[in-house]
């Protein structure tokens, strides 16, 4: 679930990107100058991107520590995923917003990994 304070900002840049793309289509319809539709067109995409990169970079890093640090509290020393959990850990840092989501979904094969071969050392 989004923050509130999050889901307004990108709702309000989002309002903005609509009402820049409506500007485009009106100057297209009155003819006007192409290179200030193609002006207007880069500030809606860059407008745009930046809605993206706080969705994901909020949302989906946040998301990530979380998890990586629920899975390092999980992991007591011999969890068979020790290596892959620490390379997590120091990749964190630098992970560019389109690495997220492949991350986020590492992590949890980790976890799960993990959760799964604690169940087979209890039952054994």
């Amino acid at each position: 679930m989004l923050q509130k304070d999050l889901t307004r900002d990108i709702k309000t840049r989002l309002n903005t990107i609509k009402g820049q793309l409506e500007g485009i289509i009106k100057m297209l319809d009155e003819d006007k100058d192409p290179e200030s539709v193609l002006v207007q067109f880069k500030a809606a995409g860059k407008a745009l991107e930046t809605a993206q990169f706080l969705l994901l970079d909020e949302t989906f890093r946040k998301s990530l520590a979380v998890k990586l640090s629920e899975t390092m509290e999980s992991c007591t020393g011999n969890c068979g995923q020790e290596d892959r959990i620490d390379m997590l850990r120091r990749q964190f840092p630098n992970l560019t917003a389109d690495e997220l989501t492949s991350k986020m979904k590492e992590m949890q094969a980790v976890y799960d990994q993990m959760k799964e071969n604690q169940s087979k050392n209890k039952s054994a």
